[in-house]
């Protein structure tokens, strides 16, 4: 039976926030796969704030999506015609599979996963690149010490969560910063945080001096902005920021660099940028570890997720740089 792979593709590069004219919507008829290939049905899109970067030209650590291209997108799915002996019809698989229902692949970059040890979203979130993003990030760059406090922005997020909470079980006291009281709440009932800081109401630097007297030893960074200011200003001598993300930053036209720079130099602290891919020879020993917490119940997923079909794409990513999400956001498009 011939199948219509319906996609979303970027027709503009966005100056601020992404308007419904930088994409364009195709359907095209689904290949079938060659020798060595397999074709995936994509059932939930992964829905990251690196996607604003991917859509800017010039040069950055991965390239960026091209004008007419599939919009790039971590996914997984399922197997539904093979021609490749390491994967079979009815596996499901994880991979950059892109904002379309349907992806032809030669394996590479695809992982098998499982949807009897956990949900498929799951695979998107806490046992996949945010997952990972924050276990390597914490571990690796931050490095923190049991007994230090470390301090977690974007702290309900996808990343952020998962950063709090193993700090948690790596015996630190963990400051959370999020948007607004009901994440404030889910930050410290539902990831174990000791304290969450609302940027939304509160005052961030008066609050720091509140929950860190001592100074933060780590400071993991997914906002950028105002918020990287006022922790700059609270860093305890040798302390260890990890730059993941700037989503406060990402549909500017007018970037905002940390004016409070110079705390690095009289702290003799770092500021290090973080780049999951540098880590993809270990991210077998990533997921090893972030299963084990889960299945020890150290480590709560959440997935917000969100119903709809492709073209809810454009309105969906919309839903990060406002906000608006709990967790990690996914799209799912297919049963």
């Amino acid at each position: 039976m011939s199948r219509i792979n319906h996609q979303v593709r970027l027709a503009a590069r966005p100056v601020g926030e992404p308007r419904p004219t930088d994409w364009e919507h195709v359907q095209e008829p689904v290949g079938e796969p060659g020798d060595g290939e397999f074709l995936v049905q994509v059932l939930c899109l992964s829905i990251d704030p690196a996607m604003r970067g991917w859509m800017n030209a010039g040069r950055s650590y991965i390239r960026p999506v091209e004008i007419g291209e599939v919009m790039r997108a971590g996914a997984v799915g399922r197997v539904v015609a093979s021609r490749h002996s390491g994967f079979a019809v009815g596996d499901h698989v994880s991979g950059s599979f892109g904002v379309q229902e349907y992806c032809l692949s030669d394996g590479r970059e695809v992982t098998k996963v499982d949807p009897a040890a956990a949900p498929l979203p799951t695979y998107l979130g806490t046992l996949g690149m945010s997952g990972l993003t924050a276990y390597f990030g914490l571990i690796d760059i931050g490095r923190p010490e049991p007994g230090q406090t470390v301090v977690v922005s974007g702290a309900a997020g996808a990343v952020g969560s998962v950063v709090g909470q193993i700090a948690k079980i790596l015996g630190c006291r963990v400051i959370g910063i999020a948007g607004g009281e009901a994440k404030c709440r889910l930050v410290v009932d539902e990831f174990g945080f000791d304290a969450a800081i609302d940027y939304q109401s509160e005052d961030i630097r008066k609050a720091l001096r509140e929950h860190a007297p001592d100074g933060v030893d780590v400071y993991f960074d997914n906002v950028g902005g105002d918020v990287l200011d006022a922790v700059l200003l609270r860093l305890a001598r040798g302390a260890r920021i990890v730059v993941c993300g700037a989503i406060s930053q990402y549909n500017s036209t007018k970037p905002q660099g940390p004016a409070n720079y110079l705390s690095l130099l009289v702290n003799r602290a770092t500021m290090t940028g973080m780049v999951v891919f540098d880590y993809a020879d270990r991210y077998a020993e990533g997921i090893a570890q972030l299963a084990a917490w889960r299945a020890e119940g150290r480590l709560t997923s959440l997935e917000d997720v969100v119903s709809g079909d492709v073209a809810a794409f454009p309105d969906t990513l919309l839903r990060l740089f406002r906000g608006e999400n709990h967790g990690k956001l996914v799209l799912k498009i297919a049963d």
